[in-house]
């Protein structure tokens, strides 16, 4: 893959680009077994699930693929809750609002009102279906708190902190009642395509024993991709281990556009293990900060008083940041989050999980401030979409982390991540049902079009060397050197891989592995890091999540767009930028 600044420069413009369909793919063996379907939803998160019980409740025979087991997704970790205008006097322009300020002047303002405005409605449809989220006390009404950016109190919350879990917990069981098929502990591969370009399904990888085991096939003319985030691109994220950017790499090797994969948010209250901890971090919810705990440094001097008129609840990128230059003011690794004033009675009925968490770790907050450093969150950015959840290759749609709607901006404000998973999944299977019929199992899928490149495979010993360049050259602070280091590195890990498959001989220097889900793990975040790595050298500025210190302000004339990006078949980026923050429409299906 060529990348600014590591071979020839990238094709710019703001055209219209190259048709879809440019085919790369993992290199993996041919599928050993297929299954036919009307819809194939890759993810089983609050998106994913959402999507298929639609799809199924249309009449589609719909597939759910997921990684690990239907639960074990991204969802089930989120804390805070689901932001929607659920309160008295709040309304969804007071929502519309607040996430066009946190996403600092990129959101497609059509997007953000779709969001809003149908966000509500669809809350309440997720209740129906058997989510229960806390009520105030001696009522049925639902309990509503403030996190940041949010003016007023509208984040519906479950368990305290677990509305993931119990978010989850509902739509697993809505599945299992509805008697979908379910394909479980499979890694997705590669979207399959007929002569026409159009989507046909997609290779998978099931790991373990079960009805269909090793590369096998799901034919369907309808793929919906809610694979999640891509938080495992660095070294320290609050994402699970399965949150390998799977969805973003296999869309871009499809030929379809990505944009905003610079803009990831750094969820600023983490907490911090020490400065050697990797893989998933522990996240202390900013719901802890919504309900009135306070960040201080070692001193106990609370540093975000007079930096926002929120204080602790400005925007994430805001607190992140701050939080940064704090500790490389002090020369220290992290400051500290105090709710001792809370008592030990609204830790335990409020925040049961993220005490337990703490304690777990030897930090007890009912007694003690807790240590806390921003760790990768959240991607704004991915796959591109309208506002049907279209991509720009015919008959594959994305919903969730996985997508870019145009909602989030240059910085997703808190919450609404779930609620755009709700509402775009809903689209998406209202755009599925009013398609033609599928075909019927007696005309079978067509063919996938013969792949013209395959991705050299990375040994999965390499994930841990993405993950750390990316974290020291593109992490929260970034600058023109960082990012060229970072590039450069990145640029060595791909030759080497190239290489190792061009000889493969006995001997050689660097020996191609084996396919297999670690190696297909580490090629996607090597593959997506080179992408990223691209964009924020591009963007010189600083917006939002995005934070250049050699470019320290906002440029509006020269970077109120965003960029869509693509891969053709001879693995060359191309990087195109929009006349304006909104999105041109995608490639109907």
């Amino acid at each position: 893959m060529t990348a600014t600044g590591t071979g020839p420069a990238p094709a710019t413009g703001t055209g219209p680009g190259p048709a879809p369909g440019a085919r790369i793919r993992l290199n993996a063996p041919e599928p050993g077994w297929s299954i036919e379907a009307d819809v194939v939803v890759v993810g089983s998160g609050v998106a994913g699930l959402t999507a298929a019980l639609r799809c199924a409740a249309a009449g589609r025979r719909t597939v759910v693929v997921t990684k690990a087991r239907l639960d074990d997704g991204s969802t089930r970790w989120a804390q805070g809750g689901i932001a929607a205008a659920l309160g008295d006097g709040d309304t969804p322009e007071q929502h519309l609002a607040d996430t066009l300020v946190a996403g600092a002047g990129l959101c497609d303002e059509e997007a953000v009102r779709t969001l809003v405005t149908e966000g509500p409605a669809a809350v309440h449809r997720l209740i129906a279906t058997g989510a229960r989220f806390d009520t105030a006390p001696g009522g049925e009404e639902i309990a509503l708190t403030r996190e940041g950016g949010h003016h007023r109190r509208r984040i519906a919350h479950a368990g305290g902190d677990a509305t993931g879990a119990e978010i989850s917990r509902a739509l697993v069981e809505a599945v299992r009642d509805a008697g979908l098929r379910t394909i479980e502990n499979a890694l997705v591969l590669d979207l399959l395509t007929d002569a026409d370009g159009r989507t046909s399904g997609v290779t998978l990888h099931v790991m373990g024993e079960g009805q269909h085991d090793g590369v096998g096939a799901v034919h369907a003319p309808a793929v919906v991709l809610a694979t999640g985030g891509m938080g495992q691109v660095f070294s320290a994220t609050t994402n699970p281990a399965v949150s390998t950017a799977d969805g973003v790499a296999l869309a871009l090797r499809a030929g379809a556009e990505v944009s905003d994969l610079e803009f990831v948010q750094f969820h600023p209250t983490v907490l911090y293990l020490g400065p050697d901890a990797e893989g998933q971090q522990p996240l202390i919810s900013e719901a802890v900060r919504g309900e009135g705990a306070h960040l201080v440094d070692a001193d106990g001097t609370r540093f975000m008083v007079g930096q926002h008129e929120l204080a602790e609840l400005a925007p994430r990128d805001i607190v992140a940041k701050a939080i940064t230059r704090r500790t490389h003011e002090q020369g220290v690794e992290h400051m500290y989050l105090d709710g001792r004033h809370f008592g030990a009675a609204m830790w335990e009925s409020r925040f049961p999980t993220i005490l337990a968490a703490c304690r777990a770790h030897h930090i007890d907050p009912v007694t003690e401030p807790i240590p806390v450093a921003p760790a990768a969150h959240y991607a704004s950015g991915g796959v591109r979409t309208d506002l049907r959840g279209r991509t720009t290759v015919p008959g594959l749609y994305a919903c969730g982390e996985v997508a870019c709607t145009g909602v989030h901006g240059a910085n997703r404000l808190a919450s609404n991540s779930l609620l755009e998973g709700l509402v775009f999944a809903e689209r998406i299977a209202a755009d599925i049902a009013e398609t033609p019929a599928p075909r019927t199992p007696a005309d079978p899928a067509p063919a996938a079009a013969a792949p013209r490149a395959t991705l050299p495979l990375l040994a999965p010993e390499t994930r841990t060397a993405v993950q750390r360049i990316m974290t020291a050259g593109a992490g929260v602070l970034r600058s023109a050197e960082s990012l060229a280091r970072a590039a450069d590195a990145l640029d060595r890990l791909h030759r080497e891989a190239t290489e190792a498959t061009a000889t493969n001989t006995p001997g050689a220097a660097h020996k191609a592995p084996e396919p297999g889900v670690e190696a297909w793990e580490a090629t996607n975040l090597l593959c997506v890091a080179r992408v990223l790595v691209a964009a924020a050298r591009r963007r010189e500025e600083t917006r939002g999540c995005h934070w250049r210190e050699d470019h320290p302000d906002r440029d509006d004339a020269s970077w109120r767009r965003h960029f869509r990006i693509t891969l053709d078949a001879a693995r060359a980026l191309t990087l195109r930028t929009t006349e304006t923050a909104g999105f041109p429409p995608a490639v109907a299906p």
